[in-house]
């Protein structure tokens, strides 16, 4: 068995020193390892002194450089989270927005998400217009065939800026009147409802097509009725607590009162 080799430190012009030895392997290891700490010397010895102080290793490129709290607010990154959802989860949250149980905070509790919000609205607002002016021309052709008809551009300025209004602004309000009544549901979660509870708007939006004006307005009040429900049975739970009885009755107002402009608006 081959012995060790030894370095000694060249210590000699030192009095009174004792040489030093250490393994080659050893001293390889410590000018190799990116890991060691260097440390402040002398340390403070004193009652109230912090010691031996590690210096921060710089960052190694990996890992997000320490940042003001607001760069996340801005980062796409800090988002991606609420994107992490999977067909099972979306089909479930959207059948759950059709038969509305009361349960929907509980299913999302754990994994609220943004995709639903983002997509329902962007749909709707194209399927609002395009079958919008649809319903008007068959409407138009009903009444007289001889009338000229154009499409309506403005119809897609118009349903977006309400229906994305509605879906941002109206969860946004209520969750700032609950929050100043002590609940502790997050903004998130909200908007995740919210925007489930556009569904069925996207729907009767394709049914509301029928150029019969009294069945338009049949499917437009189960429509409103179904998404008041929704709405109601979910936000009940938390306010209850504080006997909100008139925020609960204005969320599903307003939720009636969208299908209402819906048909008015785009299928009159």
């Amino acid at each position: 068995m081959a012995e060790p080799s030894y370095t000694t430190l060249p210590t000699s012009h030192l009095p009174g020193s004792v040489p030093a030895v250490i393994t080659e392997e050893r001293a390889s290891a410590i000018q190799q390892d990116p890991e060691a700490n260097m440390q402040i010397f002398p340390p403070n010895s004193g009652g109230g002194g912090r010691g031996y102080q590690t210096l921060p290793s710089p960052s190694d490129g990996n890992g997000p450089l320490p940042g003001n709290n607001w760069n996340g607010a801005f980062s796409v990154s800090s988002y991606t989270q609420y994107f992490n959802v999977d067909t099972d989860d979306v089909v479930n949250r959207l059948t759950s927005s059709l038969y509305p149980t009361g349960d929907f905070f509980r299913k999302i509790e754990a994994n609220p998400d943004l995709y639903g919000l983002i997509w329902i609205t962007t749909t709707l607002v194209f399927v609002v217009a395009s079958f919008g002016n649809c319903a008007t021309y068959l409407m138009s052709k009903k009444t007289d065939s001889s009338i000229s008809w154009s499409f309506d551009v403005n119809y897609f300025q118009v349903s977006a800026m309400a229906i994305y209004g509605y879906a941002f602004l109206v969860p946004l309000g209520f969750y700032l009147l609950l929050q100043y009544f002590g609940s502790k549901v997050a903004l998130i979660h909200f908007w995740c409802m919210w925007g489930y509870s556009l569904f069925i708007f996207i729907i009767s939006s394709l049914l509301l097509v029928i150029p019969v004006d009294f069945i338009r307005w049949i499917i437009t009040l189960i429509t409103g009725i179904a998404s008041a429900a929704f709405i109601g049975l979910n936000l009940k739970s938390h306010v209850e607590l504080n006997d909100l009885t008139i925020v609960l009755v204005a969320a599903c107002v307003l939720q009636f009162a969208l299908a209402i402009f819906i048909k008015s608006w785009f299928f009159h």
